[in-house]
């Protein structure tokens, strides 16, 4: 067992430092510092690989100091991630906090280098020379602090510091731009992307340095534009560092408000009017990413993967969030392209096709079975046709004797009822109709009593009327879940996907959650999950991804005995499902270490490592988070091993006469 401990140590070691490595770059303010010491740290891993391939056992000691060691190496990949991926202007202005850090890490790495005797090692000559030269490199560097660039800082104090109408100079200015490098409209994205990654950490209250960091990126935006007209706008055209701007309230008043970081668009960081999906699976507002796109550019802004395609898909729910936050914040709802206009827009049916219409509505009226069997069903068919048919019928009246017929005995009636609602739905104006008509209760009921495809489409309607936000509370009231989590268990393929849907539609919102699993909608992922050919894998993990964030849902899925299947997704699924897996599992292990125990034993390490380096943006954070916690149980439990074994080889007390 000591060795095994002793093996996963070194290789902890080995992995960091590659980790380190495998960092590209570092920004201008504290390249210099950075790169001597990932150098540094990079030529220590000639001595943890033969220590690895060594059969001597280590002695106490040298175990305690390469503990140590460890603990100061996740601090130092910490520092040297942000000195990479982190915002420039910050490095810059909060340089004596960052270096103050910097140089904790460094004297704390060479402490626990300098304690280990390395003629206790089994090293050859070569490397015991190699690792002396880097620690007498620590000490000096302990020795010697190298001053930042005081001219960056000097001048990027004097800007910070003055008002937003001052005249800036623009000497200062262009110093500032390009030792920060930001003269470019990519850098400037990037840059804008980091400061409101920030905003976002605050939970939407940053302090007054990162709104000043925010406005000083837009002074320099603003020159570097006006110096260079011919840079571009595709980064924005209007705000770079609305990070932290001010709204008015719905009284007049002002009213500070912080836009979610998701609901801006990561090239203009603006409050999005039209997002859209790119091919990558990031949203962008819909006229900047097609600027974007128009300009040449075939990669994604904010991942810098390829593009596989120029398709931009509208993201209805961040849509629908969007609209819900806006109106609890007071703030004016941004219009999309061609939506100035209130009123609602006006069928394009010709004469004849209107008189059609009134004569099914008539049929609807009549009350006899067969005639109003016939009139859902062509208007069933009229509905799907087109959006100009969506809206004449509605604008009959067709919608109140649709919701009418959805509790009828006749299962075919009631199939063509809610299904032409659910046609009639996919028309954004009609949501509304459909909703205050009544309708959710009554398709309720068709989800609970009606044939096989009468459920399918009643559960596609609850997806398609959830869109907007405020329908979710509704939905969810009105008793929809239960059914769905049994179509999801016992419909076809079809209905099963048709009630995933919905079911992960609804689940956004926090209220619906503990419905769905009380509901017993776990188990039934689970079987999902675990059932060959059921072809639900992508769909059950996306559900147990937004479940795991609620308390009821991370009780139930830590009973399920999830985690093998999760990490055997981690090791072997496709991008999405690894980073849904992980997001899992980063709620199940918080604040339990007995699922990191659990999930360390099982083998989950390797795949982390593979997927902090290739995975999604989104499953690269939530690889790292539990490698994070990983190591930290590993250090404990090195700790706690360690004073067990002092305590074993203490001498014993003995009483003197």
């Amino acid at each position: 067992m000591e060795d095994e401990n002793e093996a996963q140590l070194l290789n902890n070691l080995i992995d960091r430092i590659t980790e380190i490595a495998s960092i590209s770059d570092y920004r201008p303010p504290v390249k210099k510092q950075y790169c001597n010491l990932a150098r540094r740290l990079k030529l220590l891993t000639p001595m943890f690989e033969e220590l690895k391939e060594s059969q001597l056992p280590l002695d106490n000691d040298v175990v305690i100091n390469l503990v140590a060691f460890l603990d100061s190496l996740v601090q130092a990949l910490d520092l040297l991630r942000f000195g990479s991926l982190g915002s420039k202007i910050y490095l810059a202005l909060e340089r004596e906090q960052i270096m103050t850090k910097f140089y904790e890490v460094t004297s704390n790495l060479e402490q626990a280098l300098d304690g280990i005797s390395f003629e206790k090692l089994d090293i050859s000559d070569e490397v015991k020379e190699q690792v002396e030269l880097v620690a007498s490199q620590f000490r000096r560097a302990k020795e010697r602090i190298d001053a930042p660039d005081a001219e960056l800082y000097e001048d990027l104090l004097s800007l910070y510091s003055i008002s937003s109408d001052t005249v800036m100079d623009p000497d200062v200015m262009k110093r500032v731009a390009e030792k920060l490098q930001l003269m470019r409209i990519d850098d400037l994205t990037q840059e804008s992307v980091v400061l409101t990654e920030m905003v976002s950490a605050t939970d939407g209250d940053p302090d007054e340095r990162i709104e000043k960091m925010c406005n000083l990126l837009k002074k320099i935006k603003d020159f570097v534009q006006t110096e260079n007209p011919d840079l571009g706008t595709s980064a924005g055209e209007k705000n770079l560092s609305s990070s932290c701007s001010a709204q008015t309230s719905t009284d007049g008043s002002p009213k500070s408000v912080v836009i979610p970081d998701d609901f801006r668009c990561p090239i203009s960081l603006e409050l999005m009017k039209d997002p859209v999906i790119v091919s990558t699976g990031q949203t962008y507002e819909r006229s900047c990413i097609e600027k974007w796109i128009g300009s040449g550019h075939n990669t994604c802004p904010k991942t810098q993967q390829s593009l596989q395609n120029s398709s931009l898909t509208p993201n209805y729910v961040l849509r629908s969030l969007i609209a819900q936050w806006c109106e609890a914040n007071g703030v004016e709802l941004p219009k999309r392209p061609g939506t100035s206009n209130p009123t609602k827009t006006a069928s394009a049916c010709s004469s004849a096709e209107h008189s059609k219409i009134d004569e099914l509505l008539r049929k609807l009226h009549s009350g006899n079975p067969d005639d109003q069997r016939s009139a859902a069903g062509e208007i069933r068919l009229l509905a799907k046709r087109n959006a100009d048919n969506r809206v004449a019928i509605a604008e009959a009246g067709a919608i109140p004797l649709l919701v009418d017929l959805l509790s009828t005995t006749d299962l075919r009636t009631q199939e063509h009822a809610v299904t032409a609602l659910l046609n009639l739905s996919i028309c954004d104006d009609n949501k509304g109709s459909i909703i205050n008509s009544g309708a959710v209760p009554g398709i309720v009921h068709v989800l609970k009593k009606g044939s096989m495809e009468a459920r399918e489409n009643a559960a596609a309607t609850l997806f398609s009327l959830s869109v907007v936000d405020e329908n979710k509370v509704t939905i969810g009231s009105s008793g929809a879940i239960p059914p769905l989590v049994m179509l999801l268990s016992e419909g076809t393929q079809r209905g099963k996907k048709d009630a995933a849907t919905a079911l992960f539609n609804l689940c956004i919102f926090q209220g619906n959650k503990g419905k769905a699993v009380r509901a017993g909608i776990v188990p039934t992922l689970m079987r999902l999950l675990t059932e060959p050919g059921a072809g639900m894998l992508d769909e059950a993990l996306a559900i147990l991804a937004i479940l795991a964030s609620h308390p009821e849902g991370k009780a139930a899925i830590g009973s399920a005995d999830a985690l093998p299947f999760l990490v055997d997704v981690i090791a072997n699924g496709s991008p999405r499902n690894k980073e849904n897996a992980a997001a899992v599992l980063v709620h199940l292990c918080s604040g339990d270490p007995n699922y990191l125990a659990a999930a360390q034993e099982i083998g989950i390490m390797s795949p982390l490592l593979e997927m902090v380096q290739n995975g999604t943006e989104r499953g690269k954070r939530k690889a790292q988070q539990l490698l994070d916690r990983m190591n930290r149980l590993l250090e404990q439990q090195k700790q706690a091993q360690a004073q067990a074994e002092a305590q074993v080889h203490a001498p014993p007390n003995v009483d003197e006469d």
